[in-house]
């Protein structure tokens, strides 16, 4: 069945505006995998495929402020549902699903609060993108590039966190299904990692303090 141009207008662009390049792989796999969270039950694939697609927006390089102290304030969730309505009419996209979309995406952070079965599939398959090795590859990729990652042991606070806290937060028995093998995952790179730098830190010696 041959798929909506609008569906290939919205990827383009995504791709195009994905930067750093590797965010762009996020938006095919949380769409695939919030499909399959459904499990047969009827859903809007128009209104996932566009909330999967457009969530990160605001997140680009390019779409987002680059000065520290401005993207520590940076409201990424309110930039994209500002900037999703035109730019979904400009790709074709259905103007009455539309709202669905932005709703979607307003509540796919595992704090919110889904009030559509399109929204409570796309912030499941989000936190699961968290956990797992793909977690860990998406975390550990921001070292560097990242105000909140300056080294590595900043990437492991973050996993350490998203381990203890992310999958009691699931709400779909799929989603806590499919999240027993990537916690496993996550927590044996976890441990692996804090065993291996164990006695390893490091202070810096005094000012003005002279070599042993």
């Amino acid at each position: 069945m041959k798929k909506p141009g609008y569906r290939r207008a919205i990827a383009d662009y995504i791709r195009k505006q994905a930067k750093p390049p590797d965010k762009f792989s996020h938006q095919p796999r949380l769409y695939h995998l919030a499909k399959q969270l459904a499990q047969d039950k009827p859903f809007d694939d128009d209104v996932l495929y566009a909330a999967a697609w457009m969530h990160d927006l605001g997140v680009f390089v390019g779409h987002r402020p680059e000065e520290p102290a401005a993207l520590a304030r940076w409201d990424h969730l309110g930039y994209v549902l500002a900037a999703a309505p035109a730019l979904l009419q400009q790709f074709g996209f259905p103007a009455t699903k539309i709202p669905a979309v932005l709703e979607a995406i307003r509540t796919h952070m595992p704090a919110g609060q889904p009030s559509a079965f399109e929204g409570l599939l796309l912030r499941d398959a989000d936190i699961l993108e968290q956990l797992g090795a793909v977690g860990i590859l998406r975390t550990a990729s921001k070292v560097g590039r990242d105000t909140r990652f300056v080294c590595f042991s900043d990437a492991l606070k973050t996993l350490q966190s998203n381990l203890d806290s992310l999958p009691g937060r699931l709400q779909l028995a799929a989603a806590r299904s499919l999240a027993e093998r990537r916690v496993a995952v996550l927590r044996a790179f976890v441990d692996a990692a804090q065993e291996e730098q164990a006695g390893a830190e490091f202070e810096l010696p005094p000012e003005g303090g002279g070599m042993a």
